[in-house]
């Protein structure tokens, strides 16, 4: 089948179209026939080295398609089922077929949802769902800052806030260009991340450097930061643990591959809740489309920070 792989690690030059094995799904596994994969910081940093793979690698955390086959012990799915998965423990969804679990898929049948825009649910939208109720723990009416705002996850982030139930939700963006566009996605303010608000119960930081340290200083007491990136690749950022103990504060992480080979039934039922709230209205997705063969020209957009929403690959 045909895949994008990463024979050496690199910039965005370094991926390669290439002919490689078609996957079979091993026990609770299904595999897909891809339709449209996500395209994601995470696998800039695979194909970086930032995250060691062994290689070649074929990368791509989440896809839309339908059920090839099912593995041994799969029930309740069925070949030629559309669906939405998440491919990230593993990676593999830049391909003509991928494996996953089947705790990560989650069934598009029956719900108004384009395969192009399913693709872009799974990793953003989860983690929306899954970094502030399942980390941060938000209660209703608390105040949320989310840095990143017009990025792919910050754009599901803010959306989701509301959802929750959260008060005020306010993002910030790197360039005047992205704040109208954060607005559209359901933060009350938007503003330069240079400007620093404070004020927060809660605090969303993808980019490292100095808005860690901001976001932490931004904190109300019993506010918790959740660091998610380091999209700025900064330095990291050492906050001492005297500190959270005089302030009453609490830095938590996040990482959607770790959460979801550790705990893939909770993932799953995030991806389909995010599914669910994409179908009906509730969170808004932007997506552009680009071809298997523009991966590269994707990991170019991302990395540069231009990219506002979501880009997805055309596979088949």
């Amino acid at each position: 089948m045909r895949a994008i792989t990463i024979p050496e690690f690199g910039g965005a030059d370094v991926l390669r179209t290439a002919e490689v094995e078609v996957p079979e799904p091993g026990p609770g596994q299904v595999a897909i026939d891809v339709a449209y994969a996500g395209a994601n910081f995470a696998e800039v940093l695979y194909r970086r080295g930032v995250a060691p793979v062994p290689l070649p690698f074929v990368p791509g955390i989440e896809v839309s398609g339908h059920i090839r086959a099912l593995g041994p012990g799969v029930t309740g799915l069925h070949v030629g089922r559309p669906v939405a998965a998440l491919t990230i423990v593993d990676s593999g969804g830049y391909a003509e077929v991928v494996t996953t679990s089947a705790d990560l898929v989650a069934p598009l049948d029956g719900l108004d949802l384009g395969l192009d825009v399913a693709a872009a649910i799974p990793s953003n939208s989860t983690t929306a769902f899954l970094v502030l109720d399942r980390v941060a723990r938000i209660a209703p009416g608390e105040s949320v800052l989310v840095h990143a705002a017009a990025g792919g996850v910050g754009s599901q982030l803010g959306q989701a806030a509301r959802l929750l139930g959260a008060g005020r939700v306010v993002g910030t963006v790197g360039s005047p260009a992205k704040i109208e566009t954060a607005k559209g996605f359901g933060y009350q303010e938007v503003v330069l991340r240079d400007e620093h608000p404070a004020g927060f119960d809660i605090v969303v930081d993808m980019v490292g450097g100095e808005a860690r340290r901001t976001g932490l200083d931004a904190l109300n007491p019993m506010g918790r930061l959740i660091v998610m990136g380091n999209a700025s690749d900064a330095d990291d950022v050492g906050i001492p643990a005297n500190e959270l103990w005089f302030t009453n504060k609490t830095v938590s992480g996040f990482n959607l591959a770790a959460f979801s080979a550790a705990f893939p039934e909770e993932a799953g039922r995030a991806l389909r809740r995010a599914v669910a709230a994409v179908a009906a209205g509730d969170l808004r997705l932007r997506v552009e489309e680009l071809t298997l063969d523009q991966a590269a020209e994707a990991h170019r957009r991302i990395e540069s920070g231009t990219t506002t929403g979501k880009l997805v690959l055309k596979v088949s």
